[in-house]
């Protein structure tokens, strides 16, 4: 779901004259017996459904067999540039949204025929703008992730709080004060809102809540954003909220935050639905909190709507130098279909590629709110760089400047927009 290693130099290069040589390769291989399938080891937790997509697809293509190989985040794209570079990628491959862009712009992917797969006019918007380029398609969104707000509920109430959710952000700011007041003063490392100074994900939500944005594309370049007049007014009003409700380590990750709040410490924190688990693990976490945690979208400054989530999430791709191309498209039409993503919303709990299904869990309260988070989202620039950014952690060094005061808000957020204008621009 996040954008991890890139492809180095050397590989590209090198890949890059394996897609030349394919350019022209047929899509079919009338002697294919088998392709082969890297997915990550999340899927591990669904084997039914990856087990059902594999009998749709050998049903239709009898004496086909599917090997599906399950990498980790940490060695998958390693392991994909190897691959691309030697020639013999695998037919279906798995990318983390953010991940995709690089490999798109370098042609290391098969254009893909959108209309091939169930919910195309109904994928969530940051799912498919992740895996388009120059307008055209090259992966289907496969699940997301949206971050909600994830709250102890009695210590709102017990702190005179009795409307969760709030309605506005600033009612969620002043019901925050209110908490500060009745814990803050017992324990010093107690957060109304639990904000390490690194978790660019959430902060940038006040960003794109305010009308501002990471950078614009304008006559086919790039220019920074963040310090735009929009832009700076989240920002200013970030800094006002975090400084006032978070203790949370100013130059800390949000990494291990589900710790902080089952230790206690935390009234609320801004985070993914799956944290939730942790927090109440009988083993690592909790389990005496699971009756009065409760979730919802973080509200915006106008009321009546919600802030903008960032939506993670994965892409399924096939490489231009695939050996069974059309093979490949059709395993992720059984894989991604109405039915398979039905299953990963209910069984799983999931975020499912489409819109459609989105309300498939709202009796469920703990999962309801981050799929609602889902409706309202943004997304990083689609630009062939943007994986430098994240590598020169220019979005998580300026958020640590503005909360540290290192920097003034303008002054940080002129130095980020200066780097990603470059960064992005670059070759």
């Amino acid at each position: 779901m996040k954008a991890r290693n890139i492809l180095a130099a050397g590989a590209l290069i090198l890949a890059l004259g394996v897609f030349a040589a394919v350019a022209g390769a047929s899509t079919h291989k009338k002697s294919a017996t088998s392709i082969n399938v890297w997915l990550m080891t999340d899927a591990k937790g669904w084997p039914d459904i990856v087990d059902a997509a594999n009998k749709a697809f050998t049903a239709a293509h009898p004496g086909v067999n599917v090997n599906v190989t399950y990498l980790t985040w940490g060695e998958h794209l390693g392991k994909l540039d190897a691959a691309l570079a030697a020639g013999n990628a695998p037919d279906v491959t798995e990318m983390g949204n953010t991940e995709m862009t690089k490999y798109m712009a370098a042609g290391a992917f098969y254009t893909l025929p959108a209309s091939a797969f169930d919910n195309y006019k109904t994928w969530l918007n940051s799912l498919q703008q992740s895996a388009t380029f120059a307008g055209k398609l090259y992966g289907v969104p496969y699940y997301a992730g949206a971050r909600a707000a994830i709250v102890r509920t009695d210590y709102w109430k017990k702190s005179g709080v009795n409307h969760l959710p709030p309605k506005t952000l600033n009612e969620f700011y002043v019901d925050g004060l209110k908490i500060m007041k009745k814990y803050g003063k017992k324990d010093p490392n107690f957060s109304a809102l639990y904000f390490p100074g690194q978790n660019w994900y959430a902060a940038t939500s006040w960003v794109y809540d305010f009308g501002g944005s990471i950078a614009v594309r304008k006559s086919g370049s790039w220019k920074g954003n963040l310090n735009s007049a929009k832009s700076l007014a989240g920002l200013n009003e970030l800094k006002k909220d975090v400084l006032s409700l978070s203790r949370a380590d100013k130059t800390g990750t949000e990494a291990n935050e589900w710790t902080t709040f089952a230790q206690g410490h935390v009234a609320s924190m801004i985070g993914n639905g799956w944290e939730v688990g942790l927090i109440t693990d009988p083993k690592a976490g909790n389990p005496a909190l699971a009756p009065v945690i409760s979730a919802f979208p973080m509200p915006s400054r106008v009321a009546g709507r919600q802030m903008p989530s960032f939506l993670g999430g994965s892409d399924l791709a096939v490489p231009a130098s695939a050996s069974h191309k059309s093979l490949g498209i059709d395993w992720i039409k059984y894989y991604t279909s109405t039915n398979s993503e039905r299953q990963l919303a209910t069984e799983v709990g999931v975020i499912p590629n489409t819109k459609t299904l989105l309300k498939i869990n709202d009796s469920k309260p703990l999962l309801a709110p981050f799929a609602h988070a889902a409706t309202f989202s943004w997304f990083v620039p689609t630009s062939p760089h943007w994986a430098d950014v994240e590598n020169a952690k220019v979005m998580q060094n300026m958020y640590v400047q503005i909360f540290t005061g290192r920097k003034s808000v303008k002054a940080a957020a002129t130095s980020a927009s200066n780097q990603i204008t470059q960064i992005l621009n670059a070759g």
